[in-house]
């Protein structure tokens, strides 16, 4: 397979640029909401545009760069859109518009305080995740990573209680530690190979370090990417994080951060250290062992939790590991499975935030066990809940059927068995935490909610959209974006 061509272009950087300077124009216009949130919703447009005039080339195998600065010679800021980084960019900037109109219809409607530092600190999370997406070393994507970690801080103390405080304290005691393990395991990897950039099938050889020191390594970088990516036992930030507004929850899940880690764990697998490595040293089934514990045990502590948020960021945590484990199984449907959910997990979950948000703004309602009847009261709501949730099961015409479909197929391909029956074990879980949600809401009644109606527009409106777009691109995988094809790139890179 020829190398990819490369070509200079300012495009990535100002991808990122665009929502950066938004913030002055946000923070200019807090006495004047209207004017504050159409800077909003312009950055998110420009940036998403910016990243669709990238598409056409990456789709012909052609790969934007720009170089930020050279540091010395061979370490470098460089942003690189590669067909995996335009992936992980298209999704991130086109929920990013919705997420914004969503985002006003809940700050106002829940009358939140601080919703300028709320949509200044959104925007530099946006950018943030460009950088990470379009990242082209080691070095690029740990500075974006780190500014990820701290432009979304604000945004989980947002209500700044007792509980948002500790919350933030420990997301930033959790990320900042990663942060320093991946430090460390780029400089150890710069020494051995005299590069950090990232390649197709690995940047490290069997033989550098002995079992044991590659061994170490791979945690490193693991536990680096992990916490974000609520990777077993480095996840219990993400439950406690749900204190934050829902479109906070809604970013947390589905746009930004824990995506952010889990496409580090791919390109870690991919690009870092490479099939061979991975499978000279037993890494893979390292990574196997702990996406599936995380598969389960997440996916049965949420079956005993009554919060809405929390049963759904529980769900997030088993979710993630299915990448990981897509990963993990290193050959071409498990790869692109993995690959899929990123954006499959993306849409459904950010309906399921958008639904529970939408429950909290206009019914006051947290609780599981509070919204008997509710359904009947908020039908667009609920039946995009319904999707959600038939997605996330694994069931069809919802695109989370498309990804798990690719990732039985990659488990029976590599003859594993127990991941298979991790996969069809989990379906099961899920189906038993999420529909008793819509049992509830539909099946049982109450006089609670009589007349209550939908949520406000800002709201309804975008969860009914990615609701819809989470069956078309079942149906339709490459329609409007060819996410399939640069799925199927991507793997095909890697696994060459």
């Amino acid at each position: 397979m020829s190398l990819p061509e490369t070509y200079s272009s300012s495009i990535p950087f100002l991808a990122l640029l665009v929502s950066l300077l938004a913030v002055p124009l946000i923070l200019w216009s807090s006495k004047r909401p209207n004017l504050r949130e159409f800077w909003t919703l312009l950055a998110a447009a420009i940036k998403f545009g910016l990243v669709l005039t990238l598409l056409p080339g990456a789709l012909e195998g052609k790969v934007a760069e720009f170089v930020l600065l050279e540091i010395a010679e061979g370490i470098e800021l460089s942003l690189r859109a590669d067909s995996f980084g335009m992936y992980f960019a298209l999704i991130a900037s086109g929920l990013w518009i919705l997420t914004s109109f969503y985002s006003i219809g809940y700050m106002r409607g829940h009358h939140e305080k601080k919703q300028t530092r709320y949509f200044a600190s959104f925007a530099v999370s946006l950018s943030a995740t460009i950088g990470i997406a379009f990242a082209g070393n080691l070095l690029t994507f740990i500075v974006f990573y780190e500014m990820l970690t701290l432009a979304t801080y604000p945004l989980v103390i947002h209500s700044e209680n007792r509980k948002a405080i500790r919350a933030g304290r420990q997301y930033l005691a959790y990320a900042l530690t990663a942060g320093l393990l991946m430090v460390a395991g780029s400089g150890l990897i710069y020494m051995l190979t005299g590069s950090i950039d990232f390649e197709p099938s690995g940047i490290l050889e069997e033989g550098m370090l002995g079992a044991g020191g590659m061994r170490v390594l791979f945690f490193m970088l693991l536990i680096g990417v992990g916490v974000k990516g609520g990777i077993m036992p480095l996840h219990s930030w993400l439950p406690n994080a749900m204190v934050a507004p829902t479109p906070v929850s809604a970013l947390l899940h589905a746009v930004a951060v824990v995506k952010s880690g889990v496409f580090g764990v791919v390109r870690m697998v991919g690009f870092v250290f490479g099939p061979d490595v991975m499978v000279a040293y037993d890494l893979n089934t390292i990574l196997a062992v702990f996406a599936g514990a995380t598969i389960i045990l997440a996916s049965v502590i949420a079956l005993r939790q009554n919060n809405l948020k929390r049963r759904l960021a529980y769900s997030t945590v088993a979710h993630l590991s299915y990448i990981a484990m897509g990963a993990a199984l290193l050959n071409a449907d498990g790869f692109t499975g993995g690959i899929l959910h990123i954006s499959t997990h993306a849409t459904m979950k950010i309906t399921l935030f958008f639904c529970a948000g939408a429950i909290i703004v206009h019914a006051h309602r947290e609780n599981v066990s509070d919204l008997d009847g509710l359904g009947r009261a908020m039908p667009w709501t609920f039946g995009a809940f319904t999707i959600g949730a038939m997605g996330l099961t694994g069931l069809p015409p919802v695109n989370g059927f498309l990804s798990k479909w690719f990732l039985c197929m990659g488990s029976l391909d590599a003859g594993q068995i127990i991941v298979l029956c991790v996969f069809l074990t989990s379906g099961l879980l899920n189906a038993a935490y999420l529909f008793p949600v819509v049992y509830r809401g539909f099946f049982r009644t109450s006089e609670k909610f009589e007349g209550l109606g939908e949520a406000n527009p800002f709201m309804v409106v975008p969860l009914c959209i990615t609701a819809a777009l989470s069956v078309v691109f079942c149906l339709f995988p490459n329609l409007f974006f060819g996410l399939f094809d640069l799925a199927t790139a991507t793997v095909d890179a890697v696994l060459r």
